[in-house]
């Protein structure tokens, strides 16, 4: 992958909190710093483009939630990176991808937690879903020099369980309507559906 060159910096002042919504149109670098009692929550969908996200909890109390919802087509990757900076921070991020065709999506979620950051909480989640017969990586990565801290991650790659598609076609619905439907399920799960950059992947949905 070539280095991305388009990058843009989002930064919270003390005590502010924001809700976020991100639709990627090329491949690009983001950069978040939240400082003291900073909430931000991020809703960020993606179609086809590498992604880097670095995230600074520079602040005490600083807090993020972070979802992230990809369809890929290519070969693209998704590189995160939560730095938890100081005390009683938190990261829960959350990554979601649909691999399309026999292509390679790739995630690589790193939380970092330094010696001094007492208290903290740093999770994440993430899965991909591949459609047909594609090759997808997780390395879901916990850097953490600190005994006090509340930890976890989860990877998940495969298919959507028979057994579920199974219930839905006995409801009467073809495949494909029951992958779209288990697909809306996975990557717009929380997003406001009023939202135009929700609409713009609900819409890419309906067409896979």
């Amino acid at each position: 992958m070539n280095k991305i060159k388009i990058k843009d910096e989002i930064i919270l002042s003390n005590h502010e909190t924001r809700e976020i919504y991100l639709f990627t149109k090329e491949d690009k670098s983001q950069v978040f710093r939240l400082n003291e009692n900073s909430h931000l929550v991020v809703y960020h969908y993606n179609i086809d483009k590498n992604i880097e996200i670095e995230i600074y909890l520079d602040g005490e109390h600083a807090e993020v939630e972070y979802h992230f919802s990809t369809i890929n087509y290519k070969n693209n990757s998704l590189t995160m990176q939560i730095y938890h900076n100081n005390k009683k921070t938190v990261s829960n991020v959350f990554n979601h991808g649909v691999n399309i065709n026999n292509n390679s999506l790739s995630f690589q979620i790193t939380g970092k937690v330094l010696k001094t950051s007492n208290g903290c909480t740093c999770n994440q989640e993430n899965q991909i879903i591949n459609l047909e017969n594609g090759k997808s990586t997780i390395l879901p990565n916990l850097l953490i020099d600190n005994y006090d801290v509340s930890s976890s991650h989860s990877a998940y790659i495969g298919r959507f369980k028979d057994d579920i598609l199974f219930y839905l076609m006995s409801r009467g619905l073809d495949r494909r309507k029951s992958n779209e439907l288990l697909v809306k399920g996975l990557l717009l799960n929380g997003g406001d559906p009023e939202q135009k950059e929700v609409v713009i992947l609900q819409k890419e949905i309906e067409n896979i």
